[in-house]
């Protein structure tokens, strides 16, 4: 018995397939195209780093002589600030205070387990760039946030306050960067704008800015806080300092 299919059979199966045939063909090369990086591939491998180096301490936490969790949250929230990016910086602002509530003691059972979780995740391949990266920062950065909430009817954040926060802390930005363009620059202005917008935003809980204007006035040199910033290298220290001081305020009213 011949098996085969008459030709006109097959010229009609070729003529039905042949649609579909295009139609994958048309798709193939969009498959096989990798999808476009989102952060400089270096960026993304300091990321990694530091989530590693975060999920080793916050395994060891109850080993080692010295906790180093809040170094390494701190850590990943300078490489967050790099980013400009909205989700990372949301992400990292909340684990910044929690850092600060884990200082303070006593931590509630729910913010470690957020904390749990969101480093694990954190932990994961791929970094930045891992295709659930934005929805799974917005999902903990929520989380955290509503482990940090009073239990009892406590006041909720005010979008207005953020926003009178931002404006005149941008104000402050702009006179601190002037004092820094002086010749000599005035380290007495940057000092005292540093740490006004260090005293508003504990006001309003943002404790990663409260940490960023607080590295700007140990950086100062002399021991009042009001030495020589005519060096190069520092100089250029503090233009990165305000860098991410400016990126941290700017994501507040995002």
């Amino acid at each position: 018995m011949n098996d085969e299919l008459p030709e006109d059979d097959l010229e009609d199966s070729r003529a039905a397939l042949a649609p579909t045939l295009e139609a994958a063909a048309a798709i193939l090369p969009w498959v096989a195209k990798p999808r476009p990086l989102r952060f400089d591939e270096k960026l993304n491998q300091r990321w990694v780093a530091a989530a590693c180096r975060l999920s080793i301490a916050w395994s060891e936490r109850h080993g080692q002589t010295v906790d180093d969790t809040r170094p390494a949250i701190f850590a990943l929230y300078g490489i967050a600030l790099e980013t400009a990016d909205a989700d990372c910086l949301h992400l990292g602002e909340a684990l910044a205070s929690a850092s600060d509530l884990l200082e303070e003691g006593n931590p509630a059972p729910r913010l470690i387990a957020a904390l749990t979780a969101t480093i694990e995740c954190l932990a994961e391949e791929g970094g930045l760039e891992h295709v659930l990266f934005a929805e799974r920062a917005r999902h903990f950065a929520q989380r955290l946030e509503s482990s940090m909430a009073p239990s009892a009817s406590g006041n909720q954040r005010s979008p207005v306050l953020d926003r009178l926060f931002v404006g005149e802390a941008s104000e402050r930005l702009e006179r601190m960067h002037d004092a820094l363009a002086a010749l000599p620059p005035d380290a007495y202005a940057l000092k005292l704008e540093a740490d006004e917008i260090a005293q508003q935003a504990e006001h309003l809980e943002l404790f990663g800015i409260v940490h960023l204007a607080r590295q700007i006035e140990r950086t100062i040199p002399g021991q009042d806080g009001t030495g020589d910033l005519d060096q190069p290298q520092l100089r250029q220290t503090m233009q990165d300092l305000l860098h991410q001081l400016e990126t941290a305020i700017a994501a507040v009213d995002v």
